[in-house]
């Protein structure tokens, strides 16, 4: 894709025609709300350079200012060398803009990106539990992110559980097995989408209870 723009500059016309190639954004033009981008373009001797923000597309990208709230998108970084870092904190379609200019401080280049921002999927862990003995019961603590409700999945390697409508976390579930047990969870659900990847096992530890036996002998 290329852009034009007419700039007036120390009297003359100049047409911006030439556009640098972006490393990162093609190959992620689609991140979550929480990531974070790092943009670059070449670097040139004797350039200076300036990274802008925006959250509204009806405007002209060529002559108004960034307009990208904090609360929206941030730099992590310089926004003025050839390289930015920008972190992503709620979803919405995204513009950057990086303006080159010589050493006279004339503006010889300029290139315009888009990005998309999904909101970030949602994640769970399992803490770990103290030891138990055969016979007893223990609950076990979730922890999830994202957007109540949540519809969670957990396994033990022979069978899951599935709830739906969890309303808070950390959410508790009672668990009583008979040996020493990994569980983890294998999928967690709200309204921003389904995470399939399984977060890691925890171990709970079940003691087997000693054999009774007489403390004494009484023979009468």
């Amino acid at each position: 894709m290329k852009l034009l723009f007419t700039i007036r500059c120390t009297g003359w016309l100049i047409m911006l025609m030439h556009l640098w190639a972006l490393t990162d954004v093609m190959a992620q033009p689609v991140v979550n709300s929480g990531d974070t981008t790092k943009l670059s373009v070449g670097q040139e001797i004797n350039t200076s350079y300036k990274w802008e923000l925006y959250s509204d597309q009806s405007i002209n990208f060529a002559t108004t200012p960034g307009n990208c709230p904090i609360t929206s998108a941030v730099f992590q970084s310089a926004n003025n060398e050839s390289s930015a870092t920008i972190k992503w904190l709620k979803s919405g379609t995204y513009f950057f803009k990086v303006t080159a200019s010589d050493a006279s401080g004339c503006p010889s280049n300029l290139k315009i990106g888009i990005i998309t921002v999904k909101e970030s999927l949602p994640t769970g862990i399992i803490l770990q539990p103290v030891p138990i003995c055969t016979g007893e019961t223990v609950m076990l603590n979730f922890i999830l992110t994202g957007t109540k409700p949540w519809i969670l999945t957990f396994s033990d390697g022979f069978e899951s559980w599935t709830i739906s409508t969890i309303n808070s976390t950390p959410y508790t579930h009672n668990v009583s097995p008979k040996m020493t047990t990994s569980y983890w969870i294998t999928s967690v659900s709200d309204r921003n989408g389904t995470n399939n990847t399984k977060s890691n096992a925890i171990l709970l530890q079940v003691n087997q209870k000693p054999s009774g036996s007489l403390i004494y002998l009484y023979i009468p």
